[in-house]
């Protein structure tokens, strides 16, 4: 895609949606001192590293797509993504009691209709109906790329795509294992520079092509502690 991430375009839908996302930044900080949710609290920092990056992976998602978004966090890349794409349905997974509340609320203030906010560990929600359902999953800073597959796979149906956002590609290195074993095929990596000068990125899409066998992910914590 020529001129992808288009940051222009991003600014544009932000700017339509003004009100969302003050409203959201607003909720960030607010329950920040709470719930330790970033450690971004400058209005700037939070538009590019936050609504800008977010925004950066939209258009690799396809219209009317069922999403997982796996360690919601404080709701990035989901919320700003959803705030500008009323065609796609989200399901957020969040192992963290109150960062749950958090998204429960950012949802019913930006009044977000099909976002769904699931209190759940990754490993236990991929053992429930949730598996081998979703379109696209997605996340952003949760693990390292090999522990991220094992986690975020088995929510993708075959023929569907894992999208993570990294700080660059080195990652996907130490990743043929993991992607042989769980049913995936590296597909793209998208490198791009943050505007304003906030850094290097990379989007990495996988590509869901079999159906992850039923002892992934391991549980226990084997995906952190002993990497495929």
């Amino acid at each position: 895609m020529e001129n992808f991430p288009d940051f222009e375009r991003y600014r544009a839908l932000i700017g339509e949606k003004d009100e969302s996302f003050s409203r959201f930044e607003e909720l960030l900080l607010s329950y920040n001192e709470k719930f330790n949710l970033t450690a971004l609290t400058d209005g700037r920092e939070i538009y590019v590293k936050h609504f800008l990056d977010s925004l950066a992976g939209e258009g690799l998602i396809p219209p009317n797509s069922t999403v997982v978004e796996i360690g919601s966090g404080a709701g990035f890349p989901s919320l700003p993504i959803r705030i500008v794409r009323e065609d796609l349905s989200f399901t957020l997974i969040e192992s963290t009691g109150k960062k749950c509340e958090f998204l429960r609320t950012a949802v019913r203030e930006l009044g977000l209709e099909r976002v769904e906010v699931r209190n759940l560990r990754a490993e236990d929600g991929a053992r429930t109906e949730l598996r081998e359902q979703f379109d696209v999953c997605i996340a952003r800073a949760v693990a390292r790329l090999n522990t991220l597959l094992e986690y975020c796979l088995p929510y993708v149906r075959v023929g569907g795509a894992f999208l993570a956002w990294k700080g660059s590609e080195e990652e996907t290195k130490e990743c043929a294992r993991a992607l042989s074993l769980l049913g995936g095929k590296l597909e793209r990596i998208v490198k791009f520079p943050l505007p304003d000068g906030y850094g290097e990125r990379a989007l990495i899409v996988v590509r869901k092509e079999k159906r992850t066998p039923e002892k992934y992910p391991r549980g226990n914590g084997r995906e952190r502690r002993d990497p495929l």
